[in-house]
């Protein structure tokens, strides 16, 4: 095949320190916005950024030469020096792990419609029930003790 085509959509989730609700309304956007602009600097297509006060969700397009945990460790300390920097919030800081759920082209709507629903989906189901759910539905084992 003479060219190459892909479709390499992920669905990130990080949490703030501890799950503390670190984000607050009145800046939350701007971080939401950040975070899309450092995707893209990072050559990646931001497709939806969203999240709640402990932790964000990003739908990015990825190329075939990003390395992921290269991705969000420059998403992660980029908008942690920010937060620190431009809101004065000198202890904000995400947590080490991450989640990162491949997206097939036929989920893209119905999960950048979840994305942007953030607020929403969190009067029903806290954080943990929420990504409990996520790596059940992509079938992932974990051990409770190193989750949180």
């Amino acid at each position: 095949m003479p060219s190459t085509h892909l479709s390499l959509h992920y669905h990130l989730i990080f949490s703030t320190k501890h799950r503390r609700p670190s984000i607050q309304p009145d800046w939350m956007q701007r971080l939401h916005s950040f975070l899309g602009g450092c995707a893209k600097e990072l050559g990646a297509v931001p497709v939806a950024v969203g999240g709640v006060a402990d932790h964000v969700h990003l739908l990015i397009g990825l190329k075939a030469t990003h390395r992921l945990s290269d991705v969000l460790r420059d998403l992660k300390r980029a908008s942690s020096e920010w937060v620190r920097g431009e809101i004065e919030v000198r202890h904000f800081a995400w947590q080490e792990g991450y989640g990162a759920f491949t997206v097939s082209a036929s989920n893209l709507v119905s999960v950048r419609a979840y994305v942007a629903q953030q607020a929403t989906q969190h009067r029903k189901q806290t954080f943990q029930e929420e990504y409990r759910a996520f790596l059940g539905i992509h079938r992932l084992d974990y051990d409770e003790r190193y989750l949180w």
